[in-house]
C-alpha cells in the first residue's frame, strides 16, 4: 500500500497523437497534437520530450517563490470550481447576516466599512484551518469547530482594530449570527446534495476483493442512501464466479466499460501485488480509486481517513472533472433548449397538424434509448414513419445500407410523406429539446442509439456512453451520409476526447449551416 501512495501515476496512456479524424473537428485542423481515440485499453508510452534545462530552473524558482504563500494559504486539492462556489457562498452568507444585523439595530452590527474585512478574514482563517482543503462536504462534526475558530479570530481582529467603533455586544452578536448562518447553510447544502443523490442515478462502484472486509463495505454502502452508491459486485481471483463475483482482476478492463463503473474500492489487505495490478487498470480506465489501508485497529479520528461503516478507506485517485466547463455546458443546454422550444413552438404546432392529417397515429413517437452510463430514457421525435415501423424493421434488415449495428436504408418504405420532409431538415428531432431541459440529453453529443443497436457494441464502443447523448454532433456535420459505423463511432469518440465548450459552439454553428443545406437524415 505504501508503494501505491508514493507512486500516484503509473506508466499509462500519456502520449498524444494526431487523430486521423481530427481534421473533421471545426477550428482545430491545424492543431499539432490531439489525444488519440484508441479502440483498445492498452497503455502507451510517454514520448513527450524533456523540457529544456532553463525551463526546469525557471520552474524551480517559481516553486520556491510560492512556498511561503502555500504555507500561509493551503491550496485546495479538490475541484477548484467547487472551491470558488464554497468561498462565494460563505462570503454571501456573511454579507447577508452582517447587513441584517446592522439594519435591525446599529448597536448589534459592525460599521459598514468593517463588513467586507470581517467576511474576508473569516474565509482566510478558514483556509488556514483547512476548511477548503477539499472542495466537498467534510464531516459535519469537523465543520462547526473550524467555523467557530475562524469566526472568533476574525471578529477578535476587527474588534481590536476598531475597538472605539465596535461595541462588545455587536462583536458577540456578529460572532453568534455569522457562525449560525455558516453552519445552517452548510447543513442545507448537505441536505440538498443528499436529496439530489437519491433522486439521480447512483454511482456504480466495483469492490476489488471478496473477503469479509469487502462484504462489510458493500453492506454499509447499500444501507446508507446518502452515499448514492450502487455496488455492482465484487472482483476476486480466488472466489468462484457468481452473480455477486463478476470476474477476476484480469477482467477489470472489460467490467469497467460493460458495467459503467465510476469507482473501484480496493479491499485486498495483505495482497500488494494484486492491489497494485487492480489500481493500475482502474487508473488507466479513468476511474476513482479508494483503498482499504493496512492500519492497526483504532478509530483514528484525526487521521483524515474516511470510513465506510467500520472500515477505514483512503482516496488514492479521484478523476478530475472540468466542473466549470460542464456547468457552462449545462447552462448552454438549458438556455438553448428553452429558447429553441419557444422559438420553434409555432412551427411545431404546424408540424403536429400536418402529421395528424397525413397518416393515422400519434403525433410524437417515443422509444427507449441508451443514455449516459447505459441509463435508459424516453427519446421523443415527431413521428415520421408508419405506426408499425418497428415490426417492419426486421423484415427490412437485409436491405440495411449501414455498416455495423446501425440500421439505415434509403427510400425507406416506412417513412410517410410529411416524414420525408421533416427528416430532410431534421425537424423531427425538435421534441428532443424537452429531453435537453430534463437533463437526459445535451444539445451537442453522440446521437442516442436504440437499445438493440447498443447490444451489438464491442467493448471499445462503450466509451461512447461516457457522456450525455446530443441532438447534434460531430458526425452530423461532417459525415452525415457516410454508411460506415466505425467512422461515426470514431468521430463520436474523437469528440469526447477533445471536448471543449468552444467545440460545442462550433458544432452548433455547423449544424445551422447543414440545416439550410439539407442532406437528409
Amino acid at each position: 500500500m505504501g508503494e501505491l501512495t508514493t507512486n500516484p501515476r503509473w506508466d499509462t496512456e500519456t502520449k498524444d497523437y494526431p487523430s486521423q479524424y481530427a481534421r473533421m473537428i471545426p477550428g482545430i485542423s491545424a492543431m499539432p497534437h490531439l489525444r488519440v481515440v484508441s479502440p483498445t485499453f492498452a497503455p502507451t508510452v510517454d514520448a513527450t520530450p524533456a523540457p529544456p534545462v532553463n525551463a526546469n530552473k525557471d520552474a524551480t524558482r517559481r516553486t520556491q517563490g510560492r512556498t511561503l504563500f502555500h504555507q500561509l494559504l493551503p491550496q485546495p486539492t479538490g475541484d477548484r470550481f467547487m472551491l470558488f462556489q464554497l468561498v462565494a457562498a460563505d462570503l454571501s452568507v456573511l454579507g447577508v447576516v452582517c447587513c441584517a444585523a446592522s439594519l435591525f439595530s446599529p448597536a448589534w452590527g459592525l460599521p459598514w466599512a468593517c463588513l467586507p474585512i470581517f467576511a474576508v478574514l473569516v474565509t482566510l482563517f478558514g483556509f488556514s484551518e483547512g476548511l477548503y482543503s477539499y472542495a466537498g462536504d467534510p464531516p459535519s462534526a469537523a465543520v462547526a469547530p473550524v467555523l467557530a475558530r475562524s469566526t472568533l479570530f476574525a471578529i477578535a481582529l476587527v474588534f481590536i482594530a476598531a475597538w472605539d467603533e465596535v461595541r462588545p455586544l455587536a462583536a458577540f452578536t456578529i460572532f453568534a449570527s455569522s457562525l449560525s448562518g455558516l453552519v445552517l447553510w452548510r447543513w442545507v447544502r448537505r441536505f440538498v446534495r443528499s436529496r439530489r443523490r437519491r433522486e439521480t442515478e447512483a454511482r456504480n462502484i466495483l469492490i476489488i476483493g471478496g473477503g469479509p472486509i469487502a462484504r462489510s463495505i458493500a453492506q454499509a454502502l447499500r444501507k446508507d442512501p446518502l452515499h448514492g452508491a450502487n455496488v455492482c459486485g465484487f472482483v476476486d481471483d480466488e472466489l468462484p464466479l457468481s452473480p455477486a463475483v463478476l470476474g477476476r482482476i484480469a477482467d477489470l478492463d472489460w467490467l469497467a466499460r460493460a458495467e459503467f463503473i465510476d469507482e473501484v474500492i480496493l479491499a485486498l489487505p495483505g495482497q500488494p501485488a494484486r492491489t497494485r495490478e487492480a489500481a493500475e487498470v482502474a487508473f488507466r480506465n479513468h476511474l476513482d480509486i479508494r483503498a482499504v489501508p493496512d492500519l492497526p485497529p483504532g478509530p483514528w479520528p484525526d487521521s483524515g481517513i474516511d470510513q465506510i461503516g467500520e472500515v477505514p478507506v483512503i482516496t488514492l485517485h479521484r478523476e478530475p472533472l472540468p466542473s466549470a466547463a460542464l456547468f457552462l455546458k449545462r447552462l448552454l443546454d438549458v438556455t438553448g433548449g428553452a429558447f429553441g422550444l419557444v422559438l420553434a413552438s409555432p412551427l411545431m404546432a404546424i408540424m403536429a397538424l400536418l402529421i395528424r392529417l397525413d397518416s393515422p397515429g400519434p403525433v410524437v413517437y417515443s422509444a427507449e434509448r441508451t443514455g449516459v452510463k447505459g441509463r435508459r430514457f424516453r427519446c421523443y421525435k415527431f413521428r415520421s414513419m408508419v405506426t408499425n415501423a418497428e415490426h417492419l424493421k426486421e423484415e427490412l434488415r437485409a436491405r440495411n445500407q449501414r455498416q455495423g449495428p446501425i440500421f439505415k436504408i434509403e427510400d425507406d418504405p416506412r417513412v410517410t410523406r410529411i416524414g420525408r420532409i421533416i427528416r430532410r431538415y431534421s425537424l423531427d428531432e425538435l421534441p428532443q429539446l424537452w429531453s435537453v431541459l430534463r437533463g437526459e440529453m445535451s444539445l451537442v453529443g453522440p446521437r442516442p442509439h436504440p437499445i438493440d443497436e447498443v447490444n451489438h457494441y464491442e467493448l471499445q464502443h462503450y466509451r461512447r456512453l461516457d457522456v450525455k447523448p446530443g441532438i447534434t454532433g460531430l458526425w452530423q456535420i461532417t459525415a452525415r451520409d457516410c454508411p460506415s459505423f466505425e467512422l461515426s463511432m470514431h468521430l463520436d469518440l474523437t469528440y469526447i476526447e477533445n471536448w471543449t465548450l468552444l467545440l460545442d459552439l462550433r458544432i452548433l454553428a455547423g449544424t445551422v449551416r447543414v440545416l439550410f443545406t439539407p442532406e437528409g437524415a
